[in-house]
């Protein structure tokens, strides 16, 4: 009777989290015996160090970011994650971005590659929503903010790139985004950078 309630218990854990971690585990009482017969049994499906899913959840193609967000829960998705998940570039990006405030503990060896870079105050915390992805709440910034800082972090990705997602985004937005977009690039400090881009495209 107690081995069915640490699998009622463990099965519980993995649909509120999505993507549950060994401490959500480990928290709600389930042993990790438990955890490790019910992956065996193919119940659970392992999807990275310490991280497991109900096997027969539905995947999203944007699963990476969740376990992104599961690993370090402080980590906003950013630039070339950010650009596919709002469908702003034709690029795949091989790694998650992630964005980190200085003092932040970057991981290392994690079950998905990251690619992290820095911010603080307002560069880390403004344009920022949170999607929920696979049962997962995942920071990542909109998609105003994520050109701005394609521009900002140019020499890492791209003019191109960051040209192309401007393009993408001026498709399909109003002239509250168009506000939106040049806020941003006065926090980022590329407003000289981003006005003949955006002059030849009003």
């Amino acid at each position: 009777m107690e081995a069915a309630s640490h699998r009622d218990r463990a099965l519980e854990v993995a649909r509120q989290c999505g993507i549950a971690r060994g401490r959500d585990f480990d928290a709600a009482g389930v042993t990790r015996a438990t955890v490790k017969r019910l992956r065996d049994q193919g119940i659970l499906q392992q999807i990275g160090r310490g991280l497991y899913k109900l096997a027969d959840a539905s995947v999203e193609s944007s699963t990476s970011l969740a376990e992104a967000a599961r690993i370090q829960p402080k980590g906003v998705i950013c630039l070339l994650s950010a650009l596919q998940y709002h469908e702003l570039t034709t690029q795949t990006p091989h790694m998650v971005w992630m964005m980190l405030g200085q003092k932040d503990w970057a991981p290392v060896n994690a079950s998905v590659a990251l690619k992290i870079v820095r911010a603080s105050g307002e560069a880390l915390t403004a344009g920022v929503e949170t999607h929920m992805i696979d049962g997962v709440p995942v920071p990542i910034t909109d998609p105003a903010k994520t050109v701005a800082d394609c521009f900002k972090h140019r020499n890492k990705i791209g003019i191109d790139v960051a040209v192309e997602a401007l393009r993408d985004f001026m498709k399909t937005r109003s002239r509250r985004d168009l506000n939106q977009i040049y806020r941003y690039a006065q926090m980022d400090r590329v407003q000289s950078v981003m006005r003949p881009y955006l002059e030849a495209m009003v």
